[in-house]
């Protein structure tokens, strides 16, 4: 072979070597900035959201954000969004949320997982991360959310763990007892509604207090309205209940109390009055002469 044909065959491996790699090289931003920030107004010319932070590489159609910091401005409450990166997609309007993620809400909620898309249009948020939620005397731990910013509507996907602690509730005379710390936990989808104050476990759900365990297939638990007048004038184990005031079980009822278990379609558990009454073939199960106080029957 030639002198000739091999310097033009090394000529065209170098041209064909070079288009492969700029094929897949990274896109170089067109301009880099620090102190990035980008808002939106609503048609009368208040601000509705915004978006910041420390740098950015600004590409086509890209923004990656170093130190992000986004807020939502609510008709009733405002959210705050960080994270240690995002790319924002100025066309979707959509922001991914990377590293040490946190959701902050002027309602007390707060918010914290690896990652999370931010869709600001349609005003929602999800991933399939651990997140960590606490409002409140609640503790919600999941894998995987779906739901809106100010966290009022969620739902959580699976591993599903709720810690009810009254003694997170103080006021300036004592703390409420320890032991009646509730836990939740159920396979998921784990659904809440904080508007309405109810939150849906499905599948496996296992309810457990120090004196009573409830295991059910379903169950709709409704918490006590935040009337913040009664909790100071009267903060007590009674009137507070673990802020629980009702609990509905549905779907192989099994209830565990001491040495004595019942068994039903249904179970309804009145928190004020500390009562449970079984419907659906309700069936009593007594290991010990001690009676079942607190249980009444359906049909």
């Amino acid at each position: 072979m030639s002198v000739k044909i091999i310097a033009f065959l090394f000529f065209m491996f170098f041209l064909f070597s070079r288009s492969v790699f700029s094929a897949f090289a990274p896109e170089a931003p067109a301009q880099q900035i620090n102190d990035f920030s980008l808002s939106g107004y609503e048609d009368k010319g208040k601000k509705s959201w915004d978006i910041s932070g420390k740098s950015a590489d600004i590409f086509t159609e890209v923004v990656k954000l170093k130190e992000v910091n986004g807020n939502l401005y609510g008709k009733d409450e405002n959210v705050n969004l960080t994270a240690k990166r995002g790319d924002f997609n100025k066309g979707e309007g959509k922001v991914y949320l990377k590293e040490d993620v946190v959701i902050t809400t002027s309602g007390g909620a707060k918010l914290t997982t690896d990652s999370m898309d931010w869709d600001r249009k349609n005003q929602l948020v999800e991933t399939q991360d651990k997140v960590n939620i606490d409002k409140d005397n609640i503790t919600i731990v999941g894998t995987g959310i779906y739901g809106q910013p100010n966290l009022n509507k969620v739902s959580l996907n699976k591993d599903v763990r709720v810690d009810i602690n009254p003694s997170a509730l103080k006021d300036s005379r004592q703390d409420l007892p320890i032991k009646d710390k509730v836990i939740i936990t159920c396979d998921g989808p784990l659904e809440v509604d904080y508007s309405k104050n109810i939150a849906t476990f499905n599948n496996n759900v296992r309810v457990e207090r120090p004196d009573i365990i409830i295991y059910s297939d379903k169950m709709d638990i409704f918490f006590s309205a935040d009337d913040k007048s009664a909790k100071v004038a009267n903060q007590t184990q009674e009137s507070m209940a673990g802020s629980i005031d009702r609990i509905v079980a549905k779907g192989n009822v099994r209830i565990v109390r001491g040495d004595n278990i019942s068994y039903s379609d249904e179970a309804v558990y009145a928190a004020k009055d500390k009562k449970i009454i079984l419907n659906g073939r309700p069936q009593l199960v007594f290991y010990s002469t001690e009676e079942f106080k607190n249980a009444s029957f359906g049909n």
